[in-house]
C-alpha cells in the first residue's frame, strides 16, 4: 500500500502531512504508479516545479506492515 504526502513549508521537516479525501480518509493506493499519477493530479504545480526547483513538498511512500499486522504511517 501507497500514501502521498505534501509538505506545508519547505524549511520545516516536520510539515509533512497525508493527503486525505473529500471524506476526510487517508487516501491509499495498492499501486505505486496508480498513486503518483493522482498525486500529480492533485497538486500538478507542485510535483512538475519539483523537476526544475527544490526542494522536494511531494511524495509517495509505502506504507509498511509489522509482523503483528499493524500498519505504520
Amino acid at each position: 500500500m501507497f500514501k502521498m504526502q505534501v509538505q506545508a513549508d519547505a524549511d520545516d521537516p516536520g510539515s509533512w502531512h497525508d493527503v486525505k479525501g473529500p471524506e476526510g480518509t487517508l487516501l491509499t493506493f495498492a499501486d505505486e504508479s496508480e498513486a503518483r499519477a493522482k498525486l500529480l493530479s492533485l497538486y500538478p504545480v507542485r510535483v512538475k516545479m519539483e523537476q526544475y526547483t527544490g526542494p522536494k513538498t511531494t511524495r509517495v511512500i509505502a506504507i509498511l506492515e509489522d509482523e503483528d499486522g499493524w500498519k505504520r504511517r
